[in-house]
């Protein structure tokens, strides 16, 4: 006789036979060096979008809250501690609110401190994408010049521009952005140097695309998430910079209160009024914290957390319910 086989498809698991036990526990899994990753990542996304966040709303909506007038005095009230008579942060030297003087010169100092950020990220990712795609001379003068400016004293450097050109916001924020390209286009040039090299370059040139076209439609877009986070981070050295430049009466001039103004006017008074430096000081800490756990977070997470592998295990949960 001839055996017949059966066309719907495969046979059935026999019910009686066993599968044999894993030797990996859930324990394991979750002592495994990923998820401890994975955790850590999710965990310093969470606390630092939290201290962030509860720095820069409050700022963002400064203008919409119910705050006193940053700039009015009030002689009669001078150096009142927190919690005392509707002033949450307490008041300065002349009177005038802590609270809003903070949240108002926040304004300020993100404004410079974003602004600054985004025209280095916009110089690095330009100048580092063109020296490691196009190499040769263009890759030696960005060198050179990358070379040049970290061999210089930073704070020196930022001083003496603000000196020759004026403490004015747009030349601070054009001075910060100046200082901090190099990191990022040191970042992009040996990231692109590895993007350059893959098969799909070398296709995209058999297809007869141009140097240009290559770089713009191709490398750039395969690079730009990992500078970003870099950029993310510069944003908390961008603030410290606009503080150390304001504190040591640098920064943008009278009639901006900008947070290291606040504390070079209450450092006179430590001793006796903690609060005026101390609290301007904790919402730079805070903010700084949060940018730098956030951007940790977010280069640690492991590849398939984001939220195109959440919708898809759903969506798999779904079909199996």
């Amino acid at each position: 006789m001839t055996a017949t086989l059966d066309a719907s498809g495969p046979a059935p698991a026999d019910p009686t036979r066993r599968e044999r036990p894993s030797a990996v526990t859930p324990k394991h899994l979750a002592a495994a060096g990923a998820t401890r990753r994975a955790r850590d990542s999710r965990l310093k996304i969470w606390v630092g979008s939290v201290c962030a966040l509860i720095v820069i709303l409050p700022v963002a909506f400064a203008r919409v809250l119910p705050l006193q007038n940053p700039d009015a005095t009030d002689l009669g009230s001078r150096r009142l501690p927190p919690l005392t008579d509707g002033h949450l942060f307490g008041t300065d030297q002349l009177g005038r609110d802590l609270l809003a003087r903070i949240l108002y010169g926040g304004q300020v100092s993100l404004l410079v401190g974003i602004l600054a950020v985004l025209v280095s990220g916009l110089i690095g990712l330009v100048l580092g994408s063109m020296a490691g795609y196009f190499g040769g001379w263009v890759d030696t003068v960005v060198s050179r010049l990358l070379e040049a400016q970290l061999s210089l004293p930073l704070l020196m450097m930022l001083l003496l521009v603000v000196a020759l050109f004026g403490p004015s916001i747009p030349v601070i924020t054009f001075v910060i952005a100046i200082a901090q390209w190099p990191e990022i286009a040191r970042l992009t040039r040996s990231l692109v140097l590895v993007e350059r090299e893959k098969p799909y370059i070398a296709a995209s040139r058999v297809l007869g695309l141009g140097k240009t076209a290559i770089l713009t439609r191709h490398i750039v877009p395969n690079v730009i998430k990992q500078t970003s986070l870099v950029v993310l981070l510069l944003l908390a050295q961008a603030v410290l910079l606009e503080s150390a430049l304001s504190y040591l009466g640098a920064g943008p001039q009278r009639p901006f209160a900008t947070w290291g103004r606040i504390i070079s006017d209450g450092q006179d008074y430590i001793t006796t009024s903690w609060w005026l430096v101390t609290l301007p000081g904790l919402v730079i800490v805070l903010l700084v914290i949060g940018v730098n756990l956030l951007g940790d977070g977010l280069r640690d997470r492991p590849a398939g957390s984001g939220l195109r592998a959440l919708l898809g295990r759903l969506a798999l949960t779904g079909k199996k319910a």
